[in-house]
């Protein structure tokens, strides 16, 4: 009898980015049931959606759905693309003022006409539970620091090597990107961990060959299919960030997703983040994850300040 490809075994060097997520999830909401056990209220996240664009509304719809299963209040705020960025800082500051928020999400990318480092630097960094206020990205790269929160992606990225107990301190990480969003915070976060870290990006000469000499390889420039099997030393751990869609006549979407890495470079890993199912769920467990500690942060310094 013929296996077929649902039920083929699954490939034991997958880091499975869905199951280390619902684990996250599960942490996340026996945490708190125990807030509200000890007499606090559900952690509370406001979100900031301005404009009419599809991908960001499905994304706060999932962000949405996430926050709600694990008991978070969700407060959602849209708004037309054409509010002034005034307005939008309005609605930023009267969230920071808010004691039951205890996390604000500005969903990007924001209108054109809007200033997005303005808006985000509005953002308190006791509530940036995204991760990019500029304070909490600084604090992340000084020793002897550590910043409110870590941005979202790079974060579930170490989560994912950490929970699979993939080695990090003394190898040699390459980063290829250096966004403000993923790429930096993720260099920096692998150095925190001890390896020994390189940034790639667009001005890279060589490049082929500096990911070929790395135990860890991190994806995130945004290019479908970026990354070669060639490049890959084999045994390597292949961290893929990238989300793109690629025209596909066979769906009935008329696309599908791919990340930034061929998946023939799959052949020669020692372990892989699929696309999707990989990096992707892990960003939204951190989101939770991060406004539950700004909850618990809260609930400590106001049982601090009562004392």
């Amino acid at each position: 009898m013929s296996t077929s490809a649902t039920d083929a075994p699954k490939d034991p060097r997958i880091i499975d980015g869905n199951a280390i997520a619902a684990k996250v999830r599960a942490e996340v909401a026996e945490a708190v049931n125990k807030l509200k056990e000890s007499g606090h209220r559900a952690p509370g996240i406001a979100v900031l959606l301005v404009g009419d664009r599809t991908d960001s509304s499905t994304y706060v719809r999932m962000k949405k759905q996430a926050c709600e299963q694990v008991g978070f209040v969700f407060q959602l705020i849209q708004l037309p693309s054409t509010t002034s960025e005034e307005e939008i800082i309005q609605h930023v500051r009267k969230f920071n003022e808010d004691r039951s928020i205890h996390g604000i999400l500005v969903q990007l990318p924001l209108p054109i006409h809007v200033n997005e480092t303005r808006v985000l630097d509005e953002v308190h960094r006791e509530k940036d539970v995204d991760g990019f206020h500029p304070l909490n990205i600084g604090q992340l790269a000084m020793k002897g620091y550590e910043p409110a929160f870590v941005s979202c992606t790079p974060k579930g990225c170490l989560e994912l090597l950490l929970r699979e107990n993939i080695p990090i301190a003394g190898k040699h990480a390459v980063v290829i990107g250096r966004s403000n969003i993923v790429g930096i915070p993720m260099s920096l976060l692998l150095l925190k961990q001890n390896a020994t870290v390189t940034v790639c990006h667009s001005r890279t000469e060589n490049l082929p060959e500096l990911v070929k000499q790395a135990d860890i390889v991190v994806a995130a420039i945004g290019r479908p299919l970026f990354v070669q099997k060639e490049w890959i030393k084999p045994g390597a751990t292949i961290i893929d960030v990238g989300i793109n869609s690629v025209p596909d006549a066979s769906r009935k979407t008329g696309y599908r997703l791919v990340g930034d890495v061929d998946k023939e470079a799959y052949d020669v890993a020692g372990r892989y983040t699929p696309v999707p199912g990989g990096v992707g769920p892990m960003t939204v467990a951190m989101l939770l994850q991060n406004t539950l500690l700004a909850a618990q942060k809260w609930y400590a310094r106001e049982t601090a300040s009562s004392s």
